[in-house]
């Protein structure tokens, strides 16, 4: 056994990379012991309030001393009450009475652990959800302003990750923008749809709280009612088993997978285009791209979002599974994996969508390095251009087209064979064919009449869809800080 084993230090505990170097602090948070426990009080609270108003006999100091102590956890006692319990929520209703003697007796009244454990889910989803979305606008709105910032400047197209039409920075940066705003409509409509489990019983039934109040069914939809209300959600399910349906995950955790995909396209891109030093990350004046080369500037920003993108998107089967082995009512062996599953998404793509944000923030655009790729590739390109000018002033099509067939081979060869540049150009230049053309090339090759719409595609996206998304964060978006390790 390694001799720091018995060190007393949190550096020698397992610590998961989401809390020491990734996600943000609130969304650290959420996912923290203190607001899952405090949110299992609050909901007693609620409980009780709505079970005095609609009748039972529980009284205002039993409420206000559950109230004066939702943050009063001793986390140390809990611990030890399961593990005499082996029960999580009853080890803090037995902690919580304590610290409320007065209400001892009428905490969790009726309920089931899932009344706690699964409606306290559901709020730090949404709160999830709440957390991340103005972050997924930062990422818009900052793409957004690269994009119109480049929306004349052209740049080769790529297809099959060959050299194509060309297309403009702007532009693509509009191809990433449009995923993010499917993100962005998902999330949305995931977070708005979430239902409350409620006060529903432990099959479901409700058959607990209508024995509570001697078989009133009106109250007790009253009561579901009330506290669904103060826990700050629109409806709760009509129809559940014990826990709310696990398609729920499914949907929540599926949205932000495919947000994840999203992120590593765009970033893979990234990186495919700093390999070409056509763009370039924000690299600053002390960080070290190498320990064995020096002059090396690796996109790591990039690199973190896919790694952390890939294993966001590989969460949404473990929902799936768990989704479809939940037996009738419902089974334990969803309990342990969720406790990973949910939080590590959630904090996965708060990690990635802090990391993007940072790097659109600073995109380095190297337009000399642009040019000189086009080119290589538009004496190729203009093919076509060139020939409607030859057969326009009188020329051949067919010799036309044989006559650059045969140069473009020439050009090509020098390129390919020699490591040379495209010299079709001046091959062109050469061959008095070429002569009544010649005072028109230099215009046959300006790179901006080879890029289409994309300057005004670009500007009518952001107009049209961009920037209507961005009027729901207004006062929302911030400036990220320095970004993480």
């Amino acid at each position: 056994m390694d001799a720091g084993f018995q060190e007393n230090s949190e550096y020698c505990n397992y610590r998961s990379p989401f809390s020491t170097r990734y996600a943000s602090k609130e969304m650290q948070y959420n996912f923290s012991d203190k607001k899952k426990f405090s949110t299992w009080r609050k909901l007693w609270v609620y409980l009780a309030q709505a079970e005095k108003e609609l009748g039972l006999s529980i009284t205002d100091a039993q409420i206000k001393e559950m109230e004066e102590n939702i943050y009063n956890i001793d986390f140390k006692e809990a611990i030890d009450e399961e593990k005499l319990t082996r029960h999580d929520v009853m080890a803090h209703v037995h902690v919580f009475g304590k610290c409320c003697p007065q209400a001892a007796g009428i905490i969790h009244l009726g309920a089931t652990s899932c009344y706690v454990g699964d409606n306290t889910d559901l709020i730090i989803l949404r709160d999830g959800f709440d957390i991340l979305l103005p972050k997924l606008a930062g990422c818009i709105d900052r793409l957004a302003k690269f994009a119109l910032q480049n929306k004349d400047l052209p740049t080769l197209g790529f297809t099959h990750l060959q050299p194509a039409q060309l297309t403009t920075v702007g532009k693509r940066a509009c191809l990433w923008l449009q995923d993010l705003l499917m993100d962005e409509r998902a999330l949305s409509r995931t977070r708005d749809e979430l239902r409350f489990r409620g006060v529903k019983g432990t099959t479901g039934t409700q058959a607990s709280f209508l024995q509570l109040f001697n078989g009133d069914g009106e109250k007790v939809k009253k009561l579901d009612q009330l506290v669904t209300q103060k826990a700050g959600f629109n409806q709760s399910f009509v129809i559940c088993g014990q826990t709310y349906t696990r398609k729920v995950d499914v949907e929540c955790i599926g949205v932000l997978s495919s947000l994840g995909a999203s992120v590593h396209k765009i970033c893979s891109d990234i990186r495919i285009l700093a390999n070409m030093k056509e763009i370039e990350e924000p690299f600053e004046k002390t960080q070290i791209g190498s320990s064995a080369m020096p002059y090396k500037r690796n996109p790591m920003r990039s690199e973190r979002c896919c790694s952390i993108a890939r294993h966001l998107m590989s969460l949404t089967n473990n929902t799936l599974q768990t989704a479809a082995t939940q037996w009738m009512e419902r089974t334990l062996d969803d309990s342990a994996n969720r406790r990973v599953t949910l939080a590590e998404a959630f904090l996965a793509a708060d990690s990635v969508l802090l990391t993007l944000q940072n790097i659109c923030e600073g995109i380095v655009v190297y337009p000399k390095v642009i040019e000189r790729h086009i080119s290589q590739e538009l004496p190729f390109m203009c093919a076509e251009n060139i020939i409607m000018a030859m057969v326009k002033a009188g020329g051949d099509r067919q010799e036309c087209h044989e006559r650059i067939r045969v140069l473009s081979h020439e050009a090509g060869a020098e390129v390919k064979q020699k490591g040379l540049d495209n010299d079709l150009v001046e091959r062109i230049r050469k061959s008095s064919y070429f002569a009544p053309i010649l005072p028109l090339l230099n215009d046959l090759l300006d790179a901006k009449t080879f890029i289409g719409r994309a300057p005004e595609q670009v500007s009518e996206f952001l107009e049209d869809e961009v920037h209507p998304i961005l009027k729901k964060y207004e006062g929302k978006i911030e400036k990220t800080s320095v970004i993480n390790i």
